[in-house]
């Protein structure tokens, strides 16, 4: 999930039209390089040229550059967005599910691969699930909740979900005893709903003892 549309087009033209999709305006050779985070500078130039042919990117000569940039009216061009989107979709249908269900969760995060960006085909996709301390880790209507998301994950993407799931009690636990998990589900944390971590992170440091 690093790059999701890599996986519909895996040659370096993925990253190079996940950079043109995300930019406002016109980028140079170099700086869709080093946005793609992939191949060279001239392969990202002879892929360029060949978008470029085909009118899928429109290029401007300012004398002494090139700036290139995605042909908006072009008919592939709104495939490309999504592809380029498939993260921010992924993060808004789980968000959707979870808002949805009848217990709803104290917190509910994607952290990992997916929130850093940098997954690939086999990664899984990282939840912090914390679940109000009335109800217990066996209830029926939670554990369905919880199995309908690992599935959803499966169904949107193909990858498998991992669900790291603890009551708010033992959430305090885990800052309690500086466990150094708390960094993997805080650098970085794209929260899907239910308080912020940050938030419940500083509600807690608070009342713990001095």
């Amino acid at each position: 999930m690093g790059s999701p549309i890599s996986t519909v087009v895996p040659s370096l033209d993925g990253p190079v039209l996940r950079v043109l999709a995300e930019a406002e305006g016109g980028l140079s050779g170099r700086q869709i390089h080093k946005l793609a985070g992939s191949g060279s500078v001239a392969g990202v130039r002879l892929v360029l040229q060949r978008l470029a042919a085909t009118g899928l990117v429109h290029v401007d000569d300012l004398g002494n550059s090139l700036l290139y940039r995605l042909n908006r009216k072009h008919l592939l061009a709104s495939i490309v967005e999504q592809l380029a989107n498939l993260r921010s979709t992924l993060i808004a249908r789980l968000a959707d599910e979870v808002s949805g269900w009848r217990i709803p969760p104290v917190h509910t995060s994607v952290y990992g691969a997916v929130a850093r960006g940098d997954g690939d085909l086999d990664s899984d996709v990282d939840l912090l699930l914390i679940r109000p301390d009335r109800h217990d880790f066996e209830d029926v209507v939670w554990e369905d909740q919880v199995g309908r998301l690992m599935q959803t994950v499966v169904d949107l993407t193909g990858n498998p979900a991992h669900v790291f799931e603890l009551s708010q009690t033992e959430f305090s636990d885990h800052l309690a005893t500086e466990d150094p998990i708390l960094n993997d589900w805080m650098q970085p944390n794209i929260r899907l709903t239910g308080v912020p971590l940050s938030v419940l992170l500083n509600d807690l440091e608070a009342a713990l003892p001095r």
